[in-house]
């Protein structure tokens, strides 16, 4: 085997060989070859002058408040106020102007406006009585769930009251076909027909086949698919299927059958299961509580039966530390 060259023959080598290719390259004119086409692939960028800000040495424009002079505006001229300034709700003013028909009030509002009103007679024929659009009785909430006749009467959340101003509705063949595809909270989302679930917020007719409101549209029958809290008859008590199940531990039909359901909110309020609260994400926000997710699979690892026994148990736990 030849010998391997010291580091310093290497560097000699080196240095050689790039003197040569160098004293090449200049023979031929490559070097300025190469310099020409760099200054032309990349011109030099113009220096753009930066203006100069010129101060005004006038005097500062100061408000007329500061200078402690009047108001320049004339005496004459209205101010513009916003009708919360003025004391008027925003509705009563368009009431006023004759923009709206009806006004948007809270169920509280409604239920004192219903019990003050006079008891009107009624229709004979329901199905008139259905589609006109001046309903009798007090008010209603848009696009709502509850109504109030003109008695003291509430209706179900199930059996909301439609203003449909006169127009039928009917589900196509392939929305009937696939309506109970899912039973536990619908396939078919309705804006119309559809009742909001309060947990899973999917305004969906349900999937139960003999429903003759969501496969006929029929909004004089109740909706078996959601359910009705005997007490507040509100939309906080409207669950699916799905997520009465999974969420609460509870059947449809041992709800249905029980006329004296109440939703988790009238449970907490009349104390009859302490620590049983509603576990939606908008309930928890509303308690200062993170939202539990998708928190059936830790609740059935841990042997409880619905993800409200969980947080029951956890609330009733934490209420003993603190004591």
């Amino acid at each position: 085997m030849g010998r391997s060259l010291a580091p310093a023959d290497y560097e000699g080598l080196r240095n050689a060989r790039i003197l040569e290719n160098q004293a090449r390259l200049a023979s031929l004119g490559l070097q300025k070859t190469i310099h020409e086409l760099r200054s032309l692939s990349s011109p030099a960028k113009p220096v753009r002058a930066r203006p100069t800000k010129v101060c005004s040495i006038g005097p500062l424009r100061r408000s007329e408040r500061l200078r402690g002079k009047p108001d320049s505006r004339s005496a004459s001229a209205p101010v513009r106020r916003s009708d919360r300034s003025k004391g008027k709700f925003a509705a009563d003013a368009k009431m006023e102007k004759g923009e709206i028909s009806h006004l948007r009030r809270s169920n509280r509002f409604k239920r004192v406006a219903a019990e003050s009103m006079p008891k009107q007679p009624a229709a004979s024929d329901s199905s008139n009585r259905s589609s006109e659009s001046s309903l009798e009785g007090s008010g209603h909430e848009e696009g709502g769930e509850v109504w109030f006749t003109g008695s003291k009467s509430i209706r179900p959340a199930n059996k909301p009251l439609l203003n449909l101003q006169g127009l039928e509705y009917q589900l196509s063949p392939d929305a009937s076909s696939r309506r109970c595809n899912s039973k536990g909270r619908g396939s078919i989302y309705d804006p119309v027909f559809g009742i909001s679930c309060h947990f899973c917020r999917q305004k969906k007719l349900c999937g139960e086949e003999d429903c003759k409101r969501c496969s006929h549209l029929d909004m004089d029958e109740p909706c078996i698919g959601k359910t009705d809290c005997s007490v507040c008859h509100s939309a906080l008590g409207v669950f699916c299927r799905a997520c009465l199940k999974v969420r609460y531990g509870e059947e449809m039909e041992e709800v249905r059958e029980n006329k004296d359901w109440m939703c988790p909110h009238c449970v907490e309020a009349t104390g009859s299961n302490p620590y049983w609260i509603c576990n939606s994400s908008i309930c928890l926000k509303k308690r200062n509580r993170a939202p539990t997710g998708i928190a059936v699979y830790r609740a059935r690892e841990m042997g409880y039966k619905s993800v409200a026994h969980l947080l029951m148990d956890e609330l009733r736990r934490a209420a003993k530390c603190r004591r």
